[in-house]
């Protein structure tokens, strides 16, 4: 099959662009890859969408990257991993990491009163998909959850140390620093854009885990365990495509990738429904 192939790009799919913050994680573990993104903004966010539709959504969004010969899947969405994982793991024929699973485990590795807290969006929140993979995992973990959706907007507005964005912070947070948590899951792939004001409003004793890196460290070592690492000692390449150009999205993707894009294109709907 082709993606078993060392040269094959990463592919990386969300609902939108905030899984570029995964990709900025996948090109500091592995500069050598090349990563194929696709963001379907046309249809963002999944968040408010049934779990059928969720579910129809990732399998456009994986089989577009198959045409793109990768040879693993990340989904960068936190909506699509709680929803979709299962379905795509048993479906496609192709290694596919989530961000739930990884999340979770790297949040149980490192705290040590097992008092975890995650923040995210409100689907995510109300699926409950970190604690019930937490409590799977290990059930004597505490788990206390807080969705935080105005974090999506402040991180896209670059409000990254703007007052306004810690006084907002401050009032979600304050429950989750009441119940003495000693570590954090962002939950969502924009909020390590914030993690500079949220680690500053918990506190030193709070460790924040971006299940981004995490699911990247997994990537890692699924690939070099397989012998699937590319090699080549060039820098790699990140192409972007995406269901529509949302207002600013350049500006944004600077943002949240730190750097400017290699390429992108915009690709019809058409072209991501048909079979």
């Amino acid at each position: 099959m082709q993606f078993f192939n060392r040269e094959n790009p990463i592919g990386v799919f969300d609902s939108g662009i905030g899984g570029l913050t995964v990709v900025k994680r996948l090109n500091q573990c592995m500069p050598n890859e090349n990563i194929i993104y696709f963001g379907d903004t046309a249809r963002v966010p999944y968040g408010n969408k049934s779990n059928s539709t969720v579910i129809e959504y990732a399998d456009e969004d994986a089989r577009f990257l198959l045409k793109k010969n990768v040879k693993i899947i990340v989904v960068a969405c936190n909506t699509a991993s709680s929803v979709a994982i299962n379905y795509l793991q048993e479906n496609f024929d192709i290694p596919i990491i989530g961000m739930i699973e990884p999340g979770a485990k790297k949040a149980l590795e490192i705290s040590k009163s097992k008092r975890i807290g995650v923040i995210g969006t409100y689907a995510t929140i109300n699926n409950h998909a970190y604690s019930k993979k937490l409590l799977e995992i290990d059930k004597e973990v505490k788990v206390f959850e807080k969705a935080c959706p105005l974090f999506v907007p402040l991180a896209e507005e670059g409000l990254i140390k703007h007052p306004a964005t810690k006084l907002i912070a401050e009032e979600y947070l304050n429950e989750l620093k009441q119940a003495e948590i000693d570590t954090l899951i962002l939950g969502c792939t924009h909020y390590p854009i914030l993690a500079e004001t949220i680690g500053e409003i918990m506190g030193e004793r709070v460790q924040l885990v971006d299940s981004g890196q995490a699911a990247s460290q997994d990537v890692e070592k699924y690939l070099e365990g397989r012998g699937l690492r590319n090699i080549s000692n060039s820098i790699g390449q990140n192409k972007f495509y995406v269901s529509d150009i949302q207002t600013k999205f350049e500006e944004i993707v600077k943002l949240f990738l730190g750097k400017e894009l290699d390429y992108f294109a915009k690709i019809e709907l058409e072209e991501l429904t048909k079979k």
